[in-house]
């Protein structure tokens, strides 16, 4: 399990598997946020199997997937109300965790500095330095 911190109560990770809900849920998640299409993983792995299993383990579940063209604003600000934004510790997740970090990085541009969220990301193994000049523009 491979589970990456960017703030006390906001995580992200590469794809994760129904038969690991009782460690996250054990790791203090309390939230699971599936950031990855269905079309880019089997059955097994699909929103409705890892649903299923984190309801079951006493998770919450949550369904935003992105693309690169999804990740447009409406996206990632549903993204941050779904996750970042509630209460409980959340865990986002996609095939590697990088869509999940930058949808977290773009959905704080204009509330936390640039370097606040490089450095966050960045702590979580993400190297987000290609969108610094967006976060600059959106900088408060």
């Amino acid at each position: 399990m491979d589970i990456r911190q960017l703030t006390p109560r906001y995580y992200v990770a590469p794809q994760i598997s129904p038969d690991q809900m009782g460690a996250l849920k054990e790791a203090g998640i309390t939230r699971i946020l599936c950031n990855r299409p269905d079309a880019e993983v089997p059955p097994a792995l699909q929103a409705a199997a890892i649903k299923a299993a984190a309801e079951a383990a006493g998770l919450e579940f949550a369904e935003q997937p992105l693309t690169h063209q999804t990740m447009n604003e409406e996206n990632v600000e549903r993204n941050r109300c779904i996750g970042a934004d509630l209460e409980g510790v959340t865990l986002a997740y996609c095939a590697s965790g990088t869509r999940s970090c930058i949808a977290w990085a773009l959905a704080h541009a204009g509330t936390m500095s640039p370097d606040e969220i490089l450095s966050a990301a960045q702590a979580g193994g993400y190297d987000l330095e290609n969108i610094r000049p967006y976060l600059e523009q959106q900088a408060p």
